[in-house]
């Protein structure tokens, strides 16, 4: 008998956006609810979630003026959130081996809120990414909300790009 679909797979549809600014494999996973709200996380073919990769941290201070973590957002039209563009970074992910990780918005949107969480326990992001590892959270303007997924692939279409990307390397 079937495992029964947890919150994720019964409320979010998965949009990928593969390659992310030209870093092959750099792969980022929008989980979009039927209420618009976008949870930005790492697709499962990303470097980060491969064996032997440890997280040595993650910084939300993207440069000297702006922090994800100085993000207050307050009332019904959600002031003081932190607009995004598409290639708005997120935070910083430095691992052991010395590699660097930038996570990009991938959508436009204001910032409701960043995981603290993974600051203090960074394994959540490898052990949990589509649930209590996640990014951001990032809210498109209403009037965007049916056309932010343009870009993005569905759950099939990104499969095939892991199928081609395995067979060229094979």
């Amino acid at each position: 008998m079937a495992a029964a679909p947890g919150v994720t797979e019964r409320y979010f549809t998965r949009w990928y956006k593969p390659d992310v600014k030209g870093n092959l494999c750099e792969d980022h996973c929008i989980l979009q609810h039927s209420n618009r709200i976008c949870v930005i996380t790492l697709a499962e073919a990303h470097p980060l979630l491969q064996n032997g990769k440890t997280i040595k941290s993650i910084n939300y201070q993207i440069s000297a003026n702006c922090s994800r973590l100085q993000n207050k957002v307050s009332g019904k039209s959600k002031r003081g959130a932190q607009f995004l563009t598409e290639l708005a970074p997120l935070c910083r992910i430095s691992c052991s081996d010395g590699e660097e990780y930038t996570i990009y918005s991938c959508i436009r949107g204001r910032l409701m809120e960043v995981n603290e969480n993974i600051l203090e326990d960074p394994t959540i992001l490898q052990e949990k990414p589509s649930t209590e590892g996640y990014i951001a959270v990032v809210l498109p303007k209403f009037e965007e909300s049916k056309t932010i997924t343009q870009g993005l692939l569905t759950q099939k279409e990104y499969e095939e790009v892991l199928l081609k990307r395995f067979n060229s390397t094979s």
